[in-house]
């Protein structure tokens, strides 16, 4: 150049062919697109060797990278393909149920994996029972295991509640099997677990369970058909009870040998209706309609407290002048003392109720259950610590009944909560008062006697509880549903069949005593085994066949609802327990919603 600076020569111009890579290499053997890559820090090269080897070794360890890896993912792959090969045949979704099936092909399919349907409900329960027994031997140690008091009680809760599944199969009340496998839990030698409960325990959960069942019944009382038949209710539960006590007082007397004063103890002893029976009955035929229209259900359990308290009352009166170390007089005027009692308690418990807690607040229907529960407690348990037992249930009951009627609608969460309270303490009730027949008290010599007595009282019981509610306005078939729906006896027998023989052994009175004290036991377990299934099984299969059926939510006057009477059909009861009209109650509901969906 003219300039004298070395002319420049282009290694990329046009008039050249393109370098090779051999030519543009540096002497390490790398183009500077390895260079520029290897100062970025994408490549590392040995300052000391040659480039190409090292390129050729990451190249090398890379494609071997790849091919572990291909053989491993072919090897999980193979494994999950011959998994899946083994448990095809066990898993549900590859199997759907046909639309007809077999019943081996629904046994097949019942069984597959993830477990389903009713095998997963009965494996969830078998969990939750293991668990249950787990944590209290973990908490209460030795209480639960075997000889305990928890273990005994365990054993007992779910093998009732199993009892009572099984009986409910062959459409029969669950509390008839739940009432069986108690006894048999305290008779039959080998598996007597339940000589292994306290008496005190007994005792206390069985008064828990009627304060829930009675809180139920109060809450479900209707108050204007109570104030309908108030005058019925009165004559149902003095009439029957007395007339029962009467004869049996009388019968026992020259059958037995007994003692007036024993004949009348055995008498009110029988004369006393349980509403652990009773009750958990009717309100199952309440809640499918069944004699609400009439106020059955409502006049029954109100019927059937305050007979208790008329039995339990006389019969602490005729005790204390059987033994004649008391004061006579305050004896004979208990039984009154105890109804006022009982009635002042519930009236001011219910009242208060009313405004506490008020109606604005959060969870008022959790709030109100546990103060309505909490009540109960204490007016039955309370009244137990005073002396005054037959106060109790009353109050307990009245004070629900004043609750309930103040919340009307609101209610309903109470009873729910108090529903579910109840599927633990049923199986605990029924299962305890089964536990308490014990074969030992069987005397075989007044069995016989024994027997006639209780049944010739329980014909004259029929028969004065279908005059006690005559010129209520019902039927001839329901006249027969109360009378035979006043049959059962439990409770009251368990708790105060063995006073007498109790009292003779604690005052040392002389050998004859005891021996009456011993029969007058007998007759009292013989009536829990014979009435006790007996009613529950009568109301259950009767009671849709004798009453007459509405939908649930109609009140229990035909006055109260004239309309009603007009507009709706008649309901009949069908042998499957339903309404007639080929619907059963809950469809009736459901078209009458939709008839007035449409009419908007």
């Amino acid at each position: 150049m003219s300039s004298g600076m070395p002319e420049t020569i282009n290694p990329w111009s046009s008039r050249q062919p393109p370098p090779s890579r051999a030519q543009v290499c540096n002497e390490d053997g790398l183009s500077p697109q390895d260079v520029l890559m290897s100062q970025q820090g994408t490549l590392e090269f040995d300052a000391v060797g040659t480039g190409s080897n090292h390129g050729d070794e990451l190249r090398s360890k890379d494609s071997g990278d790849a091919v572990q890896k291909e053989k491993s993912g072919g090897c999980s792959a193979r494994c999950s393909s011959c998994c899946f090969t083994l448990c095809k045949p066990c898993l549900v979704e590859h199997h759907p149920l046909p639309a007809q099936p077999t019943h081996c092909q629904r046994f097949r399919y019942l069984l597959m994996c993830p477990p389903h349907g009713a095998l997963s409900r009965w494996l969830t329960i078998l969990l939750l029972i293991v668990l249950t027994w787990v944590v209290l031997w973990a908490v209460t140690g030795s209480e639960a295991l075997p000889g305990g008091n928890l273990f005994a009680l365990f054993i007992l809760v779910v093998s009732c509640k199993a009892g009572g599944l099984a009986i409910e199969v062959i459409k029969l009340p669950a509390l008839l099997g739940m009432l069986v496998v108690g006894f048999m839990l305290r008779n039959i030698p080998v598996i007597n677990v339940a000589e292994d409960i306290s008496p005190t325990w007994s005792s206390s959960l069985r008064d828990m369970a009627l304060v829930i069942i009675l809180l139920q019944a109060g809450i479900g009382l209707d108050a204007s058909a109570l104030k309908r038949l108030s005058m019925v209710c009165v004559r149902l539960c003095c009439m029957p009870c007395i007339a029962e006590a009467c004869t049996a007082a009388v019968v026992s007397h020259f059958l037995l040998g007994f003692p007036w004063a024993w004949g009348f103890m055995l008498g009110f002893v029988l004369g006393a209706v349980t509403p652990a029976v009773i009750v958990p009955s009717l309100l199952s035929l309440q809640a499918r309609g069944y004699g609400v229209r009439q106020g059955i259900p409502t006049l029954v359990i109100a019927a059937a407290s305050c007979d208790d308290v008329l039995a339990i009352g006389a019969f602490g009166v005729i005790l204390g002048i059987a033994f004649a170390k008391g004061d006579i007089i305050y004896s004979i005027f208990r039984g009154p003392l105890e109804l006022v009692m009982g009635v002042s308690f519930g009236c001011a418990a219910g009242f208060l109720l009313w405004y506490i807690p008020d109606p604005n607040q959060i969870w008022l229907p959790k709030k109100r259950f546990i103060l309505l529960l909490y009540g109960g407690i204490f007016a039955v348990f309370g009244s137990g610590a005073a002396q005054y037992p037959g106060a109790g249930a009353l109050g307990c009951l009245t004070m629900a009944f004043i609750a309930g009627h103040r919340w009307k609608e609101r209610k309903e969460g109470v009873n729910t909560l108090l529903s579910y309270l109840w599927l633990l303490f049923e199986p605990l009730l029924f299962g305890l008062i089964g536990a308490e027949v014990s074969i030992s008290y069987l005397d075989p010599a007044t069995v016989g006697l024994g027997f006639a007595t209780l049944i010739i009282g329980l014909c004259v019981r029929m028969v004065v509880s279908a005059l006690a509610v005559t010129g209520a306005g019902l039927t001839w078939k329901e006249k027969l549903f109360i009378s035979l729906a006043w049959l059962p006896k439990a409770t009251v027998q368990a708790a105060i069949g063995s006073v007498a023989l109790d009292t003779a052994r604690d005052r040392g009175s002389e050998e004859e005593l005891e021996i009456y004290g011993i029969q007058l036991l007998t007759v009292a377990v013989l009536s829990i085994l014979f009435t006790a299934p007996l009613g529950a099984i009568v109301i259950s299969l009767t009671g849709p066949r004798l009453l007459r059926c509405a939908p649930p939510n109609q009140t229990s006057s035909h006055r109260d609802v004239p309309e009603v009477a007009e507009t709706q059909p008649r309901y009949e009861p069908t042998r499957g327990g339903s309404c007639r009209e080929g619907l059963s109650v809950n469809n009736v509901l459901l078209e009458q919603t939709r008839v007035a969906e449409n009419s908007v």
